[in-house]
Parts: structure tokens; C-alpha cells; sequence
């Protein structure tokens, strides 16, 4: 969760909760086995020979068998592991027949009892039968959907430049419909999607900036933050001219000596080409002002005229745009706010927070305003976003994401349960597909019945190396592409190929 101020990881990981601060830490485990002692050169020979009319590169060549060579060692981990689970089938069963000897003839008050120890060992036999069976299915299916995603979800852009963490990034709803970042390094970036160029820096707050969200027809942009406010502030860019993409036709990324985990550089050092010159707007067009801790998510009601805001002093706000007025402060719930959404066509707000539970506001008659509350998590409720529909998606800490009806919101109409705890998700409008982040640095889709879709890749040189803090779609010129943003300072654009994942489907 995003903390108050300072433009360090470190800092910004001690304002936050002592749950949220295993958020920035992850352990990868290598495995190896012997076909790693062999000389590398010794196996691209053996997988070279009899290739020698390849007209691919030799660069892209070895590439590829590197990427075989890790297929190979996976599989044949699994293949050991197989062989060491028969092995203790086959001692469990040798022992069931002895004991099978042993009753017959016997003592029938003995038979009994090693008739029962001879249905404990089934069982037990049974169980590690079934366990052989699912390890081979999940880690067989698990390689399946990886390299699936690659043709489904192909990288499209990185947009480094941020000095700490990004909490939040939001798309433009106007033209130039371009990308907006936000972080704990206390600014805000705006992006061209197609070159990744950053465009301006806001840099009016002086805390984390803990959320970003533009106007629904301006060119003005709404950001919370650690310092207790929320601003708004207008901006004009222009977009450069796009770039010739790049032939990423398989999808693999060349290797480079000086790679390095963005997220181990030196604080002083600016990423990205040409930082220090990119326009800088410091002063906000307004300054809302009235939360007493920190302000973690903001948004704009339907028309733009009104802007609610999330805090953590367990109150929501509703101002007006134009006077700064506080409109209503939204009290009942026992603890932090995470996030807070807006319908995009109906003047209903949905809040959520650490107290296990997320309230439905609602603003339709403006005599008066009725609330509802639901607890359906047993954990932090990170985020809850409306759909285009009559939905409610939220996400919770529990590792559980579920899916709601306005109409009837007694009990959700689908639960999907993950293996990570889940941050700030998104919804695409038009094909309603829920992107999940993951604080294991993995990006799930599923559509809105809870059946998987895909997931993103991610290996040592794609995707993030952090946890996953927050989604976002583009569903600009026929095409649909999901953004993603993590605490190793960078976010990733991705295209979506929907009409093969809805296939697969």
C-alpha cells in the first residue's frame, strides 16, 4: 500500500502496513539438476547438428535453444519426481499384500485389526496416486498456458522513468488518449503509448502519489496522494510521431550483457531518454484539502463535475470541481480505506477497505443518499470497480476475486480463487475480461463467469520483477491493450489478441 512520502523504496515500504510491507520482497527458487554441468556449448551442438540449413539468425538460434534447453531441464525434473512417487506407490502396495498374507489364517480378532490398518494404507496409497496424477496435470497444463500466452498476450511497450514504485496508471478518455503513471517517488508521468516516450511530469504533491485518473472529457487529470490532498490539474501535450514496431514476431527478446533489474538502480540515476527535459507542471489547478491522513485512491463521478477521494482517515469525500466544496463525507467503515471506484454512467461510488468489507453509495437522488454494505472477503479488500454492466468485481487479500449483480448482491455470482493475494483490478469495458495483479508478480485474465483465460508472461527479461500493483485497459482503434504497473518502477503495455483468447476459451 502506498505510504505518505520519501523517494526511496525504503521509504516508501515504512509508511506502509506491516502486512503491505511483504508486498516488495519475493524469493525466486532455481532448480537444478545434472544436465547443467554439461558445457552449454556441448548441448547447442548436440541440438545444432543436422540444422545447418537454418535461415534463422544465430543470435535468434541460440536463443531458442536456451529456451529448449530450459524446457528440457523442467521436464526432466518432472520425470524424476515421477519416478520417486512410483516408487513409493509400488512400497505401498508391496506392504497392502503383506498385510492381506498376514490375515489369512489368523486370529480373526487380529484379522480386524489389520483389516483396518490395510483400508489406512489404501488410503494412503490412494492419496499419493492422486497427488502423482494432479502434479503431473498442473505442471503439464501450467507449461501449456505459458506458452499460449505468448501468442495471445504479446508485449507492446515498457515506460521507465519513475525513481520508486508505481502505485496506479490510468488511460486517457480524451485525444491525445495517452498513459498516466502514478508513484511513490511524490509525481505523476504522462506517456505516448505507441513510442513510450514520457511526455510531462507532475510534480505538485509532496508525497506518494497514490492513484491517477482522467477527466471523461478534458485534458485535466484528478491524483491522490501522502500528502493529504488530492489535485487537479490540466495538461497539454503532443504526440510524437510513432516508431517502426519492432520485429517481435516471436515474441523473444535478444540477450544483453548489462541487464539490469531496474529496481536495483542507484537512486540518483534517471531512467528513460530525456527526463530532465520533459515539461514539468508543479502548480495544481485545485487543491482539495479537508482528509486528516493519507489520500489513497481518487475518481470522478459521471460528467466530471464531482470527484470522490479515499483515505485513510476511514472517510470517503465528495467535492464539487468547481468550488473545491465538501459536498458529503462518507463515514462507516471501521478502518483504512484502499480504494474507492465510480459507476461510468450512474452517480454510484463503491469504496473499499481493510475492514474485510466494501459499501455501495448511492447518489442518484440528490435529496438523499443511501449506502450498502458487503462482506464477502475475509481479508483487506484491495480494490472493487463497477463494471459497464450491472456488475461489481472486487478483489481482496484472501486471494479471492468475486464478481457481484447490483440487482441481487446477497452472495456473488462467481468467486475465483488465486494463489496470491490480488491488488488494484481492472475491467475491459467492451469484452469484459478482469485483469488480476498479483503480489507474486503475476497478471491473470478471466472473464466475468471465473473461467481463466490466460496469464501474461513473464520470465528473467519480460514482465515485472515486483509485485503487480495495479491494471488498466485501452480499447482505443479496434485493438485491446492492458497496461500494467509494479513497485519495480516500471509499467508494461501489453496487446490482447480477444478473438484467439475467447477461442481458447
Amino acid at each position: 500500500m502506498p505510504g505518505e512520502g520519501g523517494s526511496s523504496s525504503g521509504s516508501a515500504l515504512a509508511g506502509r502496513h506491516p502486512k503491505q510491507k511483504r508486498k516488495a520482497h519475493s524469493l525466486s527458487i532455481r532448480r537444478t539438476n545434472s544436465t547443467e554441468e554439461r558445457p552449454l556449448g556441448i548441448l547447442r551442438g548436440d541440438m545444432l547438428e543436422g540444422q545447418q540449413d537454418s535461415k534463422l539468425p544465430l543470435s535468434l538460434r541460440n536463443n531458442l535453444l536456451d529456451l529448449f534447453s530450459q524446457i528440457e531441464r523442467e521436464f526432466e525434473n518432472l520425470y524424476i519426481e515421477n519416478i520417486e512417487l512410483r516408487r513409493e506407490i509400488d512400497s505401498l502396495n508391496e506392504r497392502l499384500t503383506g498385510d492381506g498374507q498376514t490375515v489369512e489364517g489368523g486370529d480373526p480378532s487380529k484379522g480386524v485389526l489389520k483389516t483396518k490398518a490395510s483400508h489406512s494404507t489404501s488410503q494412503l496409497s490412494q492419496k499419493l496416486k492422486t497427488t502423482y496424477k494432479a502434479s503431473t496435470s498442473k505442471i503439464v497444463s501450467s507449461f501449456k498456458a505459458t506458452t499460449g500466452s505468448r501468442a495471445l498476450c504479446q508485449l507492446l511497450k515498457e515506460y521507465v522513468g519513475h525513481r520508486d514504485g508505481i502505485w496506479d496508471l490510468s488511460v486517457a478518455r480524451t485525444q491525445p488518449v495517452v498513459l498516466g503513471t502514478a508513484s511513490a517517488d511524490h509525481s505523476a508521468l504522462l506517456w505516448s503509448i505507441e513510442t513510450g516516450k514520457c511526455l510531462l511530469r507532475y510534480a505538485g504533491h509532496a508525497g506518494s502519489v497514490n492513484s491517477i485518473k482522467f477527466h471523461p472529457t478534458e485534458q485535466m487529470a484528478l491524483t491522490a496522494s501522502g500528502d493529504q490532498t488530492a489535485h487537479i490539474w490540466r495538461y497539454m501535450v503532443q504526440l510524437p510521431a510513432p516508431q517502426p514496431p519492432p520485429d517481435n514476431s516471436l515474441n523473444v527478446k535478444a540477450p544483453c550483457d548489462d541487464d539490469q533489474d531496474s529496481s536495483d538502480r542507484e537512486e540518483g540515476e534517471v531512467d528513460g531518454e530525456g527526463l530532465c527535459e520533459v515539461q514539468t507542471v508543479r502548480v495544481a489547478t485545485t487543491t482539495l484539502k479537508s482528509h486528516q491522513g493519507v489520500v489513497i485512491a481518487a475518481d470522478w463521478l459521471v460528467g466530471g463535475r464531482q470527484v470522490v477521494t479515499a483515505s485513510w482517515d476511514r472517510a470517503a469525500n465528495l467535492y464539487e470541481v468547481e468550488t473545491s466544496e465538501l459536498v458529503h463525507t462518507l463515514t462507516g467503515h471501521d478502518q483504512e480505506l484502499t480504494h474507492c471506484c465510480t459507476h461510468p454512467t450512474q452517480r454510484l461510488v463503491v469504496t473499499s477497505s481493510r475492514d474485510t468489507t466494501f459499501r455501495l453509495w448511492d447518489f442518484r437522488d440528490p435529496s438523499i443518499h443511501s449506502v450498502n454494505v458487503f462482506q464477502g472477503h475475509t481479508d483487506t479488500v484491495t480494490s472493487a470497480v463497477f463494471t459497464v454492466g450491472d456488475n461489481v468485481v472486487s478483489g481482496s487479500d484472501d486471494r479471492t476475486v468475486k464478481v457481484w449483480d447490483l440487482k441481487n448482491m446477497r452472495s456473488p455470482i462467481a468467486t475465483i480463487r488465486t494463489d496470491s493475494a490480488v491488488n488494484r483490478i481492472s475491467v475491459s469495458a467492451n469484452q469484459r475480461i478482469i485483469a488480476l495483479p498479483h503480489d507474486n508478480r503475476q497478471v491473470r485474465l478471466f472473464d466475468m463467469s471465473g473461467v481463466r483465460l490466460a496469464r501474461l508472461p513473464r520470465s528473467n527479461r519480460m514482465g515485472h520483477r515486483r509485485m503487480v500493483c495495479c491494471t488498466a485497459w485501452n480499447e482505443e482503434n479496434q485493438s485491446c491493450n492492458l497496461f500494467t504497473c509494479g513497485f519495480d518502477r516500471q509499467a508494461i503495455g501489453w496487446n490482447i489478441n480477444v478473438p484467439a483468447l475467447l477461442q481458447e476459451k
